[in-house]
């Protein structure tokens, strides 16, 4: 028995020998009171403790489930996006593209803010400051009117900003050819020293990651022409095209392989040349014969590569002939490289060809605006053009200066 228990027997004994038992019973009565009041508040809480305990239990678990949905929501995008859940989760961890807000004007129209960058070859190394290397990036608004389907460019007044770096190779270094927008950054390539560059809004740029050629164990750097976003990785590619001579012999695949970089800079290497086999023979080149490209862009819209070749030929490469190679073609290509399908869009010009193109936002990937670039001899060129997915053109070519830009995108 309890003490309680104990001190009761002892209180009865008590009174039975008592003189005074009509007071010892009043203390019994006070004492059996007391004793079951206190028996009555231990289990009220013995009970409130399990139940806290319980309650708490329950909230934890639910904490738990809570966290691992969010954790493993990302992990959607990695499937594609066709279902509209994937879609939801898309747009939530997806930073926005653009990065600048377009504006809409009247209803009719809408202006974007767009770059384009210079990759000036040997002339990108500086003649005044030592051991430094840059770029030309030039800004301006393009709007696009739905009304018409018309498209109005303006570059800014202001003289185009000027890029540096100090980091070369072989004495040639920031010879950038292409922009993209990637993990809510807008990213830039040298074709020469196989650097990313980070463009920062102060007009610095900072290195990212270095790519080397082949399967990544050469040492010489990459030479980066295109790259798009697909699939939330960022996807690099060369010129699709064998190594060779000036006069067309064969020597290495190395820009046939891409880069795959995911958003903490990892970077797998594939053998792309399978694929780039199959986009030429959809227009009956083979090698001896060769296509180059400078611009490539995923379209998640309508699940296919896009690629705007700068030149093919169905005979053997040479590097003087190659100048006046350009190409008029939008080749696509199903994710697989099963299913390719051929565009042409206007007259072929010999000397301009593309160097890098964007679908324009807002038009679901029905609208491309693409650079052009020329080089015959030390002369040089760019131009902007804007045409549909099917090949009507919307806005003709227009020069934009005599130098060579090989980037763009709406930033």
């Amino acid at each position: 028995m309890s003490t309680d228990h104990n001190h009761i027997a002892l209180n009865i004994y008590n009174v039975k020998n008592s003189d005074h038992s009509s007071s010892m019973l009043k203390e019994l009565r006070q004492s059996l009171s007391s004793s079951q009041a206190y028996r009555i508040s231990n289990s009220t809480i013995r009970f409130q403790t399990h139940f806290v305990i319980f309650v708490s239990l329950i909230g934890i678990l639910f904490l738990i489930v809570l966290y691992n949905m969010a954790y493993t929501a990302p992990k959607l995008v990695s499937y594609g996006l066709n279902h509209p859940h994937d879609k939801f989760v898309y747009k939530l961890i997806e930073p926005k593209y653009p990065l600048s807000q377009p504006v809409s004007i009247d209803n009719v129209g809408i202006k974007f803010r767009i770059a384009i960058i210079s990759d000036l070859d040997k002339a990108s190394k500086s003649q005044t400051e030592k051991n430094m290397w840059y770029s030309y990036y030039k800004k301006g608004f393009l709007t696009w009117y739905k009304t018409n389907n018309s498209i109005e460019l303006v570059w800014d007044l202001e003289e185009p900003k000027i890029l540096k770096s100090s980091i070369s190779m072989g004495g040639r270094g920031m010879e950038l050819s292409e922009l993209v927008t990637f993990n809510g950054k807008i990213y830039s390539f040298d074709d020469r020293t196989g650097i990313i560059y980070s463009i920062n809004e102060d007009n610095t740029v900072l290195p990212w990651i270095i790519l080397m050629d082949g399967n990544g164990t050469d040492f010489k750097g990459f030479k980066s022409e295109w790259a798009t976003v697909h699939n939330s990785n960022l996807y690099v590619g060369s010129m699709g095209k064998e190594w060779t001579s000036s006069s067309g012999k064969f020597i290495n695949n190395n820009p046939m392989w891409i880069k795959i970089i995911n958003k903490s800079g990892h970077v797998t290497h594939v053998n792309w040349t399978d694929n780039y086999i199959a986009i030429r023979k959809a227009v009956n080149i083979n090698f001896p014969g060769y296509m180059i490209h400078e611009s490539c862009a995923w379209s998640q819209i309508h699940k296919r590569w896009f690629f705007l070749p700068r030149r093919s030929s169905s005979k053997q490469y040479n590097e003087n002939d190659d100048e006046y190679m350009a190409t008029n073609m939008l080749i696509s290509a199903d994710n697989n490289f099963n299913d390719i399908k051929v565009t042409y869009i206007g007259n072929i010009v010999p000397t301009h060809g593309y160097s890098s193109f964007k679908f324009l936002p807002s038009t679901n990937d029905r609208i491309i605006v693409a650079l052009k670039s020329e080089e015959v001899g030390s002369k040089t060129a760019s131009y902007i053009t804007a045409f549909n997915i099917d090949g009507t053109i919307i806005l003709p070519e227009i020069k934009v200066a005599d130098l060579k830009y090989e980037g763009i995108e709406f930033i």
